[in-house]
């Protein structure tokens, strides 16, 4: 018999320990067995899982553990498994659960297993060559020497950056020394570069990928996405349809961060639950996503970001009179899209942007300024520019690039600080909360303000920030630009011509 079919066997065995199906035999749904089967297969080294929260994971991971410790599939001899968690209370949910899934064990493995619940939670199998399964929290450092025959890593996705790398590259390297396995298993994390992201990601060699993520943009109370975040659902594991779809109404009802929390934890997107200092939630900016554009009315607003060698070069265009914005973004063709991407955390995202026509190359190393200006404007060939807004600190670059173009049109310059990046990112908000801000659906603009942040001052001042190195803000920094400078234009008395008076 397979590993495989010897773990599911033994799962099956078992009696769930609490809940409302407390007592009664443990039945794994098609997605846990799928997940079984792939992580046991003979050359998987790694498996990692994505799924709702609230669809057995802990449980699982507790299973799987307690059947590593018994020896069900693994005949080594003191075989040591690792439940890793974020924090020593969220690792004691596994332990509890492997401690409880121990109780419907025949009476002579029970008077095996000794159980520890002082400063250390582990429990210990004198039986079978014998083994110790022991919980530990994100901190590398406690593990260095160890030699696992599995490691579980627990809600993986929320973990704090630096400790959570430290922990999980000393966990492979222990494992690489008794031939274990690792078992991955969390919501999603916030974003693609993610280290979590990237086991889902990326096609490695003897790594099983199972993820449960519904296609980001859809209503939160879409039930077929629903389900597929929450199999389980299905089954009667976890939450039920009606649950879920109730908690998705209430969200949408509250909005910000309660519809956030509830596509980052229920929906399994990847979302930032950071909500507090995000320029738009993922959902503020979906409402201004539109199929049906208001037209190209009014003299138009440009918005520029000028990037170097690495970032990005973007323009916005906006029409205060209608709220239309349409945003293209430039890289140079060094490196080529897919490797920039690559570096950047996003995977083939860029090259993505280049078949939706919303991003291009120009130029090797950098984007010369002068030609960039000249097809920027091409975009807009014929309609009346009322202003064109770049950051003071570009005017040189910029301002050299605009006469030698002879460009014709106002300039505006803005500073990237407190107090022109505060007014200019309120007027933003305020834009596009009141509905004057429409655009129609753009990976480059959802990846941009994904990415982007605010830091606030002691005065609770607002200045546009990058949510990690690697982020790509340009394209939100330029929608701000164009659509704060439209907001000025727009609340600007209009001039009154009066008639000649005769005496």
């Amino acid at each position: 018999m397979r590993d495989a079919a010897k773990a599911i066997k033994f799962l099956e065995s078992l009696s769930v320990p609490e809940g409302i199906r407390a007592g009664r035999r443990l039945k794994l749904a098609p997605f846990q067995k799928a997940f079984v089967r792939g992580a046991l297969a003979p050359k998987t080294t790694a498996a990692a899982l994505s799924v709702g929260r609230g669809n057995g994971k802990s449980a699982l991971s507790a299973g799987l553990a307690l059947a590593e410790l018994l020896g069900v599939w693994d005949q080594q001899p003191r075989r040591e498994i690792l439940l890793a968690a974020r924090t020593r209370d969220q690792a004691q949910v596994a332990w509890n659960f492997a401690a409880g899934l121990s109780q419907s064990l025949p009476v002579d493995k029970q008077e095996l297993l000794k159980f520890r619940r002082g400063s250390k939670l582990e429990i210990e199998y004198a039986g079978d060559g014998g083994g110790l399964l022991r919980v530990i929290a994100a901190d590398g450092k406690s593990i260095l020497g160890s030699a696992p025959t599995l490691a579980l890593l627990d809600e993986r996705g929320h973990w704090e950056r630096e400790k959570g790398d430290s922990l999980e590259h000393a966990l492979l390297s222990g494992l690489g020394k008794r031939g274990g396995r690792a078992l991955i298993i969390s919501t999603s994390a916030a974003d693609d570069s993610h280290p979590f992201s990237k086991w889902l990601d990326e096609d490695q060699e003897g790594v099983y990928r199972q993820e449960h993520r519904p296609s980001p943009g859809l209503p939160a109370d879409d039930l077929e996405s629903l389900l597929l975040a929450n199999p389980g659902a299905v089954t009667g594991i976890g939450s039920s349809q009606e649950w879920l779809l109730a908690q998705a109404r209430r969200a949408i009802a509250r909005g910000g961060g309660a519809l956030t929390s509830f596509r980052l934890y229920n929906r399994n997107e990847r979302v930032s639950g950071e909500t507090r200092d995000l320029l738009l939630t993922v959902d503020e900016w979906l409402g201004c996503e539109t199929a049906d554009l208001p037209p190209r009315q009014g003299a138009v607003v440009i918005g520029i970001d000028l990037g170097g060698s690495a970032s990005m070069t973007a323009a916005a265009f906006y029409w205060p009179e209608t709220g239309r914005l349409e945003c293209l973004g430039t890289f140079p063709s060094k490196p080529d899209l897919l490797s920039r991407g690559q570096a950047d955390g996003v995977g083939s995202r860029y090259v993505e942007m280049q078949e939706r026509r919303e991003l291009a190359t120009l130029g090797e190393a950098t984007v010369p300024v002068s030609p960039w200006l000249v097809e920027t404007l091409r975009h807009v060939a014929g309609l009346q520019i009322a202003a064109i807004v770049a950051d003071r600190y570009k005017q040189s670059e910029l301002g050299e690039a605009i006469d030698s173009a002879g460009i014709r049109a106002p300039i505006v310059w803005r500073g990237q600080g407190f107090r022109d990046g505060g007014e200019d990112c309120e007027r933003f908000r305020r834009a596009c909360f009141d509905g004057k801000v429409k655009a129609a659906p753009s990976l480059l603009l959802r990846s941009a303000f994904a990415d982007a942040v605010c830091l606030r001052d002691p005065a609770n001042n607002l200045k546009l920030a990058k949510a990690r190195s690697n982020g790509r803000i340009d394209a939100a920094a330029a929608s701000v630009l164009a659509v704060a400078e439209g907001a000025r234009i727009a609340g600007r008395p209009s001039k009154q011509v009066r008639t000649a008076l005769w005496v």
